[in-house]
């Protein structure tokens, strides 16, 4: 997500009131501020899934307890981490822990939990290739939910949390690389879900997440319950991409992405990091 990263880099959105958080541990209505129903193909959560409606960072390696201390003189108030996965670009976090989650929990932040799986095997990035989808996508994907679910424990996620699982840029304009990712994406999202988590995707705008739009339109099952899109250069919004339709997930489903690889000071602390917008789940820590 934060290294490379290939989005087209265009679109258009409304900058929002800065700032405030916005906590809740309710199932989403009908309705919302398009009008609109959730319709994103899988099952709806339930009032314990907390959702969080604010701006957020992610950053390639988890900042310290420290840091994000520091950092709480910022406009920020939840963090990306990418937890696990074969095909994170910074898989040594030595930050993040346990206790880790616990603390910045306690300090206020909210926790966006991103496992970095196999990646699609038209996947643009050079650096992700050696990750890619095998020949066996659906066992490969139910294989990977599992660890995601594993590894999230390890660190006190609990059920009823999301897990955002990272597919890089791809050409989902190839057929049949198209239906090895979305069997992968679908098996990943089933056996998430199965087992009490609630299944999030990110990509980019213009690939991955016009492939899942896509397939929703087609109505075909077990797609991920909140989008993630990553549109850079633009200013942030939820509820105008070209590439989601206005009442696909929606409302408190999704994540706009609106900048990436920015240096950012707050609190004497300087990190390079992604900027977002966030309506969606957060991790339960217990």
């Amino acid at each position: 997500m934060i290294i490379g990263l290939v989005v087209l880099l265009l679109g258009i959105g409304a900058l929002p009131a800065a700032a405030a958080a916005d906590w809740s541990a309710r199932a989403p209505a009908k309705g919302g501020e398009d009008g609109g129903e959730a319709t994103s193909g899988s099952a709806p959560w339930d009032d314990r899934v907390r959702t969080f409606h604010g701006r957020a960072f992610d950053a390639c390696t988890t900042p310290s307890r420290d840091t994000m201390r520091r950092w709480q003189t910022s406009d920020y108030r939840a963090v990306g981490v990418y937890y696990a996965g074969r095909g994170r670009a910074c898989p040594h976090q030595p930050a993040l822990t346990r206790s880790w989650a616990r603390a910045v929990t306690r300090m206020g932040w909210a926790v966006l939990p991103v496992y970095v799986g196999s990646q699609s095997p038209c996947v643009g990035a050079g650096h992700k290739k050696g990750v890619r989808i095998g020949r066996h996508p659906w066992g490969q994907g139910k294989r990977e939910a599992r660890d995601a679910v594993r590894r999230a424990g390890t660190l006190g996620i609990e059920r009823h949390s999301p897990l955002y699982l990272d597919m890089e840029d791809y050409d989902y304009r190839n057929r049949k690389c198209a239906d090895t990712t979305l069997a992968y994406v679908r098996a990943w999202t089933k056996e998430v879900q199965r087992r009490g988590y609630v299944s999030g995707f990110y990509s980019s705008a213009d690939s991955g997440v016009r492939h899942m739009e896509a397939a929703r339109r087609a109505g075909v099952r077990d797609l991920p319950s909140v989008i993630w899109f990553a549109r850079w250069h633009t200013k942030p919004h939820l509820y105008r991409e070209r590439a989601l339709g206005g009442n696909a997930w929606h409302p408190q489903r999704r994540i706009h992405q609106y900048a990436g690889n920015v240096k950012e000071r707050h609190g004497g602390r300087t990190l390079v990091i992604d900027r977002n917008l966030v309506h969606a789940p957060v991790a339960r820590i217990g």
